[in-house]
């Protein structure tokens, strides 16, 4: 498994409810695209930060097709508008699944 790990920049002020719409309404057209398999939003217990996305793809090639397809292109041009500055992303390989029903 794959994991994309998004730290976003400030919501511009007014903006949360557009980019919480936002965020589901991107959940629902990634969730068509081949190894997909979740995007969580996280919200920060701490005042001042920033939300963070949790993304799960099969692999590294299935999230690439969809990081680089017009669904994410057209999703990342409406998003500029409610964000100072730029998304942050970090990539990790799943090495051990905390899941305790895989008994390996």
């Amino acid at each position: 498994m794959f994991i994309n790990i998004v730290q976003f920049p400030k919501i511009k002020e007014g903006k949360d409810a557009e980019f919480r719409r936002w965020f589901t309404d991107s959940n629902r057209a990634y969730a068509s695209h081949p190894g997909f398999i979740s995007r969580t939003l996280l919200q920060p217990r701490k005042e001042g930060s920033n939300y963070v996305a949790l993304v799960e793809h099969e692999s590294h090639e299935t999230f690439m097709a969809m990081h680089t397809s017009d669904t994410q292109a057209e999703l990342r041009e409406r998003a500029q508008t409610l964000f100072d500055g730029n998304p942050q992303p970090a990539f990790y390989d799943v090495v051990i699944d905390g899941d305790p029903s895989d008994k390996k």
